[in-house]
């Protein structure tokens, strides 16, 4: 695979990208234009081109293009034909790690009576925030590389 995939796959060739490896089957240029909303058939084949220039397609015998090779795209996993912004599982991370706070919390003042510090609030306010920020961006992204 080229070095310059990540640079060239962004935009609308990011979307028929994704959409050629969701289909999970050959498609055509009418195929990738009617489902990755497309204004026409050579706008889509102009994208298909580009990305079979770039090695990630190549055309059948029938003239329809298949995924020949799944790129490695920064900042997102592959799991199956879906895929997830990395910081998705960065805000599962910070999720977890907010969980065993309000647990440590909730223990200390409901067994032991016991008020939790001011700095530790903190600690878990930030933890929330981390969480909540990780979590928007993710699912930005996750919308911007969906096909509806």
């Amino acid at each position: 695979m080229p070095n310059g995939v990540n640079a060239e796959l962004e935009g609308t060739t990011f979307t028929v990208y994704s959409f050629v490896i969701k289909e999970n089957k050959p498609v055509g240029p009418r195929d990738v234009m009617r489902g990755a909303n497309l204004s026409s058939p050579s706008v889509a084949y102009r994208h298909l081109q580009k990305l079979e220039d770039l090695g990630l397609l190549e055309k059948n015998e029938e003239g329809r293009y298949v995924v020949k090779e799944k790129a490695k795209i920064s900042g997102y996993l592959w799991i199956g034909r879906t895929l997830v912004p990395r910081l998705i599982f960065y805000s599962l991370f910070f999720t977890g790690l907010l969980s065993t706070e309000i647990v440590t919390i909730a223990i200390r003042y409901f067994v032991y009576g016991l008020f939790p510090d001011l700095l530790f609030l903190y600690l878990t306010l930030i933890t929330a925030i981390a969480m909540a920020l990780f979590l928007i961006e993710g699912i930005s992204l996750h919308k911007k590389a969906s096909i509806e």
